[in-house]
């Protein structure tokens, strides 16, 4: 496995070593000894299936809920972003993106204090992820996905005009970056 450093601090991309032959191929997608931190125990694993423009996110869980997440595409592809909300960050505010496909076996590991969002590039993308803890309505939350101050480059990248994403109510209702708590991820 190849992990990689993104401009942001303690997320990271992952590229697993693959093995193929005339037979198809094998690869790991998960070691935890590879992983930064021993600390970092998966408890859940989740899955979605969407159509091509389906826009999921910007979402995060508040602590003592919060999450880390192990991320991976395993059919179709998605343009997949993490935003940094931790307050005393040096990168507080910004985002990283990345695209995740079946094809390119491409992961994140995106740590506790980020959002995290997704649209789909493609009909029937399967996207899996790890995340650290459990669900807990409580303790969720999230940013509009389409805010001016963070200003992700959705339609730039997925080919997709804004206009077209299938967002759901529920995260079109959600608050913009300057309303959002950010003392709810202060560094410890």
């Amino acid at each position: 496995m190849n992990i990689t450093s993104t401009k942001i601090s303690g997320l990271l991309k992952l590229e697993p070593t693959i093995y193929g032959d005339d037979r198809g191929y094998f690869f790991e997608t998960f070691r935890n000894d590879d992983m930064p931190s021993d600390s970092i125990n998966f408890i859940q694993d989740n899955q979605s299936l969407s159509h091509k423009g389906v826009l999921r996110g910007l979402h995060f869980q508040t602590p003592p809920f919060a999450q880390s997440k192990l991320v991976r595409v395993t059919s179709g592809a998605v343009f997949d972003v993490a935003v940094d909300l931790r307050k005393n960050s040096t990168t507080y505010g910004d985002w990283f993106g990345e695209i995740l496909s079946g094809n390119n076996n491409l992961q994140l590991f995106i740590p506790e204090g980020f959002a995290h969002g997704f649209i789909t590039l493609e009909n029937e993308t399967v996207f899996q992820y790890k995340c650290s803890n459990y669900y807990s309505p409580k303790s969720e939350g999230g940013i509009l996905f389409n805010d001016p101050e963070i200003n992700i480059n959705w339609s730039e990248v997925s080919g997709i005009p804004e206009n077209q994403f299938l967002v759901s109510k529920k995260d079109l209702q959600l608050p913009s970056f300057n309303n959002f708590n950010s003392r709810l991820f202060s560094k410890k």
